[in-house]
């Protein structure tokens, strides 16, 4: 390689030897109509061709299509390549950095921390929650699908569809399907003092729910603090309360779940959280940790407003970030995530895009580019963008912004939008419903929320935000008076 490196510069030898190793794979040597390149003022290069084919040959694996992540979205793609496309015999590989199969992530935060027995798998991979048989390593295999399991890529090269992990293994595709999904945001990335220690949690992977399902177990009967108002932060807040951990949570908004929630729809979950012990300590940030006596595990959660709190174990959930560092500067890029049109395709014609980490057109509001964190959107972004790859649909993708929660026994969905000019109606006690629908300026129904619904209100309030019909709203407002669910139901 020491002549290739006198005969190409070190800026382009990475595309170049992808390349031979992708032809290398793809010809199986010589004699198939494969010449040398030919490289201006150079006769040696020659000499080195078969030489470096037959090294690369060796060294890389190339496929059709590739999945690069191991979310949700993969295992849904990849049932999808399976199932309704037929594809076999290791055309298709799944690379993640993860040492599991894909598996339905949001069990995370419920089943896995509050079940008993807590849920494991293989109970839970994907595509379990659409109705699958578990996806084991077993079923990638007899499908004959190669899952490339703790393997962390670390350069994509577009140009010559090469792909490089850590341990310099290369991969080679046809079409690419990102499905990197998303990091939990740690707050030692932003410098805060003490956010090293020991005993403070995130949860987004199932390593992480094993520290936190273990530390929590060691903390029956003491003192947690929960970091962060929104889904991680209640439904954890939850988990511990279950298990015995008695819990404070902080939080910088007026109310849990502020950029759903309004007001009136927080007020009864928080009231429910109350009844169970949990304390709210509202409109202020952690500014620091610190442990005691040196022992390098957090003791002490210091507030902005200067409050200390004692912590025995705590969990942040502040946020996630995109994983897109690996592709930004080789990707158009649009609010955090990857830019992607309305069949899912990147500025890359042969790379799409699925999940957390891309920005998409929401078609159903003038495609309106957005970015959405939801297993929901996860599932049916990767299966869309498997039947645009396989050529089997030329429609836009469609999607219909829903979101989720199970705490105690509480169960509440939501579907649609919440614009900021809109106007919030909300019945019920949630005894145990309660019913809320957003209605734009135009008098439209656009967002629909129930807690405790039936099948039937669902599919009802599910349609309701897709067809987004005219709204009575003096009928509505009339039975939200009375305090008349069924009545209000009916009024829609």
């Amino acid at each position: 390689m020491l002549e290739v490196h006198r005969l190409v510069t070190r800026s382009h030898l990475s595309s170049f030897v992808c390349s031979l190793e992708k032809l290398g794979n793809h010809q199986r040597l010589f004699g198939k109509g494969v010449s040398a390149p030919k490289v201006k003022g150079s006769t040696r290069l020659s000499s080195v061709w078969k030489r470096c084919l037959v090294m690369s040959a060796t060294s890389v694996k190339s496929y059709e299509y590739v999945i690069l992540g191991g979310g949700n979205a993969a295992g849904y793609a990849a049932r999808q390549f399976v199932e309704k496309h037929g594809l076999s015999g290791h055309k298709l590989a799944v690379i993640s950095r993860e040492s599991v199969a894909p598996y339905e992530r949001p069990a995370l935060s419920k089943a896995y921390l509050t079940a008993n027995p807590p849920t494991r798998l293989p109970a839970f991979h994907t595509c379990v929650a659409g109705g699958g048989a578990p996806q084991t390593p077993d079923w990638y295999a007899k499908n004959g699908i190669d899952l490339l399991l703790s393997t962390e890529i670390v350069d994509c090269d577009l140009n010559s569809k090469c792909l490089t992990a850590k341990d310099g293994s290369k991969y080679g595709y046809g079409k690419l399907l990102i499905a990197t999904g998303s990091d939990a945001l740690h707050l030692d990335e932003l410098g805060m003092q003490g956010a090293h220690l020991g005993g403070i949690h995130y949860l987004r992977e199932i390593a992480e729910a094993d520290k936190l399902y273990e530390a929590m177990k060691a903390c029956a009967g003491k003192h947690a603090v929960v970091v962060g108002g929104g889904y991680i932060g209640l439904e954890c807040t939850a988990a511990l309360v279950i298990n015995g951990v008695r819990v404070t949570m902080v939080f910088p908004e007026p109310h849990v779940m502020a950029r759903l929630f309004t007001p009136e729809i927080a007020a009864h979950y928080e009231r429910i959280y109350a009844q169970k012990g949990v304390n709210f300590i509202k409109g202020t940030v952690v500014d620091s940790f610190a442990d005691e006596n040196g022992s390098g595990q957090v003791k002490y959660v210091r507030l902005k407003n200067g409050p200390v709190l004692e912590a025995d174990l705590v969990v942040v959930g502040v946020g996630a970030k995109p994983r897109t560092t690996l592709l930004e500067g080789a990707l158009a890029m649009e609010a955090r995530g990857i830019k992607v049109d309305g069949h899912l395709r990147t500025s890359h014609a042969d790379v799409f895009g699925a999940g957390d980490v891309i920005t998409f057109p929401l078609k159903m509001y003038g495609n309106r580019m957005a970015r959405v964190e939801h297993v929901g959107h996860a599932r049916q972004s990767a299966m869309h963008a498997v039947d645009v790859m396989m050529g089997a649909t030329t429609e836009p993708y469609d999607y219909l912004p829903f979101f989720y929660s199970r705490v105690f026994h509480l169960s509440w969905k939501f579907w649609g939008d919440t614009p900021a000019q809109a106007k919030t109606i909300v019945v019920g006690e949630m005894n145990p419903k309660l019913v809320a629908v957003w209605i734009d300026q135009d008098g439209h129904v656009v967002g629909t929320f129930i807690e405790s619904g039936t099948e039937h209100d669902e599919n009802k309030l599910k349609e309701l935000a897709r067809t987004r019909p005219k709204a009575n709203v003096a009928r509505l407002e009339e039975a939200a008076a009375a305090n008349d669910v069924d009545g209000f139901l009916n009024a829609l």
